[in-house]
């Protein structure tokens, strides 16, 4: 009866607050789409789309569906929906196959509550996992960036997502101090907006928001730019498509309160990094991963900020889940369940 024996693959599941990625053994990242869930009405009966599928719709579609996101700032606020989400993205990665029931490695900012990882957990249950390792998105970051992360020598890590910022110090197998705040891409995004509705008088989408950030020619206020953008989006008073020229220099200035936050954030982690292991950090430097690794100049205002070299990681947005993925590559070495923990 060999055609019924089916092989549960073994999966890593990102999941973060803009974008959730599946990794399936020995295939790679096989998922990468959007957060989000469109419904009408209430309960999982009236989903409408979820993933890309449901961000395509937003701002496209009739006033009465709800657009749902799961996650903010890194952790699950809505239960029911993110296992919906869950569950739908994995089923796109391994299938529905009722005996399909996949070892799991999920991974989780450094500093949730018991009830934040445990809504985790649970929604990973709820999808038939049969074993679940958590680890730390800082710790992922660090490994998918191809890190020296089981020797003994200290890897600065600084994983920027769209919910969280994550810095860690890591070394022989573990996280030897980190450092998690809610401040990250979105905040950043916010920022933006708000800037153009206060400056401007006009309102642009969540995604425009997001490429104004990429377009800046550089995030440090002190350099000299001299670069207008065109930006499109609505007029506040009238609701009419409106386009002004943005001067990008008051946009990086508009972005400072966000990005001295995580400064703050690795100078917290910087301050208290053992003797042993302060010269592997003035010698390796820190490495930026996540979304927002690739803001342009940032890697040289953290450089000009500590003294210490800074690069950004290659495919910076998906190192977390490349680590994650080399675990689930290497599940039996991960020493059991830890889904308790």
């Amino acid at each position: 009866m060999a055609g019924f024996q089916f092989v549960s693959p073994d999966i890593a599941v990102d999941i973060g607050t803009n974008n959730t990625r599946v990794y399936v053994r020995d295939r790679g990242i096989v998922v990468n789409e959007s957060s989000v869930v469109i419904a009408r009405g209430d309960g999982a009966r009236n989903i409408v789309a979820v993933g890309d599928s449901a961000e395509e719709m937003i701002g496209r579609s009739a006033g009465d569906i709800r657009i749902i996101h799961p996650l903010r700032d890194g952790v699950i606020v809505d239960y029911e929906m993110a296992q919906i989400m869950i569950h739908y993205f994995i089923s796109k990665a391994i299938g529905t196959r009722r005996f399909v029931r996949p070892r799991v490695v999920v991974t989780m900012p450094g500093e949730v509550s018991k009830v934040e990882r445990r809504a985790v957990i649970n929604a990973m249950e709820k999808i038939g996992a049969r074993q679940i390792f958590v680890v730390e998105q800082a710790f992922a970051a660090a490994l998918g960036t191809g890190l020296p992360v089981y020797e003994p020598q200290g890897s600065f890590v600084v994983d920027i997502g769209g919910g969280t910022t994550e810095v860690a110090l890591v070394s022989m197998g573990g996280i030897v101090l980190s450092h998690s705040i809610r401040v990250a891409g979105n905040k950043i995004d916010a920022a933006i907006s708000g800037f153009l509705k206060k400056q401007h008088a006009i309102l642009v989408t969540d995604r425009v928001a997001e490429q104004i950030k990429f377009d800046l020619a550089d995030v440090r206020t002190s350099a000299k730019m001299d670069h207008v953008a065109v930006v499109r989006g609505r007029d506040i008073a009238t609701g009419m498509p409106l386009t002004v020229d943005v001067n990008m220099a008051k946009v990086s200035e508009a972005i400072h309160e966000p990005l001295h936050e995580i400064l703050g954030a690795i100078k917290w982690v910087l301050g208290r990094v053992p003797p042993e292991l302060c010269a592997d950090i003035l010698q390796n430097g820190i490495f930026l991963t996540g979304g927002s690794a690739a803001l342009p100049g940032l890697d040289t205002l953290v450089a000009t900020e500590f003294g210490v070299p800074v690069s950004v990681a290659r495919d910076a947005g998906e190192c977390t889940t490349l680590g994650a993925g080399y675990m689930a590559d290497h599940f039996d070495m991960l020493g059991g369940m830890n889904s308790n923990a």
